[in-house]
């Protein structure tokens, strides 16, 4: 979710999936209370960005290529980049970014392509961030709400991080072990929730709302609970009887099973809202798998497949407007000038 995604309401569900044979494989699902004219965009390494903060906002030149899931077109709210870096932007309702401090300003249209742009790792992105050397700022969006996000990143070795800034504080929670982050309430909270869960045991009972502790209970259980080889019941069924696309289908199957059914949004609830998308992104293979809620469509970009080089043109393939796609979807990018980030100071 972008900056001016943080409206009427926002929840989303991330899992992170290693297989036996070190297939790394990311879901997210896209919660939300209404249409947020979602777009595909490839961005080339070698653009020169800034962090949209003003005078001393940061400014940086895109070593990685990327594609990414816009959200109102006017940030990044989720990617994966050529390296197989994956973000995932959630809403947190407890998020507080502090108050000015002097500190270089970065919008937080930009975060999760700031990272994008820059690491190759979780490592290197968690030793830059964690210098605490911007300060995020979430502008005062167009309706008038405030942008409350927390960011998963996970890499092509399966490792995962967590960044949020609770109290004016940023808190970073490191390690392969967190595979799961839904919403509300703080990371450390879910944690202290899903285990109380896994006490409970496997599908002896599971809770079954939609509300952000239970989905991250549910999401926990099923990413573990999923195939992490070859299953010989259903690779017949699977196109070439590849083990990858087994695996994405399982780790799709997990973030459908999770879903909020479209129309269902609870008022007075920012964490429960209807799934709007999901992405899958195949962090090995570089493959992004786009699949609708709102359109009956799933389809696949392999990053490999896009011309990212430095120079290459900025594209967009455009998914607002109920607009369909199967299959590999890569030649269906338009070249198109990139949106402009909401900057910090909100439009």
């Amino acid at each position: 979710m972008t900056a001016a995604a943080i409206g009427p309401a926002a929840a989303c569900t991330r899992t992170l999936y290693v297989a036996e044979n070190g297939l790394v494989i990311t879901g997210r699902s896209m919660d939300w209370a209404e249409d947020m004219h979602t777009n595909l965009w490839a961005f080339p390494r070698g653009i020169a960005r800034n962090g949209a903060g003003g005078a001393k906002t940061p400014t940086w030149t895109s070593k990685y290529g990327s594609v990414i899931a816009s959200g109102y077109d006017v940030g990044s709210a989720d990617g994966m980049n050529e390296a197989g870096l994956v973000t995932n932007l959630l809403y947190l309702a407890e998020s507080d970014y502090g108050q000015p401090d002097g500190r270089p300003v970065l919008s937080i249209s930009l975060w999760a392509q700031y990272v994008l742009d820059n690491f190759g790792t979780v490592a290197e992105a968690v030793d830059a961030l964690s210098k605490d050397s911007f300060q995020v700022v979430a502008p005062t969006l167009p309706n008038g709400k405030g942008a409350q996000l927390h960011l998963a990143i996970s890499d092509s070795s399966g490792d995962s991080a967590i960044f949020e800034y609770l109290g004016g504080k940023l808190v970073v929670h490191h390690g392969k072990q967190y595979n799961v982050m839904t919403n509300s309430p703080s990371f450390d909270q879910q944690l202290a929730l899903n285990a109380y869960w896994q006490g409970i045991g496997g599908l002896t009972f599971l809770p079954g709302t939609n509300r952000a502790a239970d989905r991250f209970a549910r999401a926990s259980f099923l990413i573990n609970a999923i195939p992490t080889k070859v299953d010989k019941s259903y690779i017949t069924a699977v196109p070439s009887q590849k083990f990858e696309y087994q695996a994405a289908a399982s780790v799709l199957s997990v973030m459908r099973s999770v879903s909020v059914p479209l129309g269902i949004t609870t008022p007075g609830q920012p964490n429960i809202s209807s799934t709007l998308w999901r992405t899958i992104s195949d962090q090995t293979n570089k493959i992004y798998f786009f699949d609708s809620a709102t359109s009956p469509n799933s389809f696949w970009v392999p990053l490999a497949d896009l011309d990212l080089k430095e120079g290459a043109p900025v594209k967009k393939l455009t998914i607002a407007g109920g607009n369909v796609y199967s299959g590999n979807a890569a030649d269906k990018f338009v070249t198109t000038p990139s949106f402009t980030f909401l900057p910090s100071t909100g439009l």
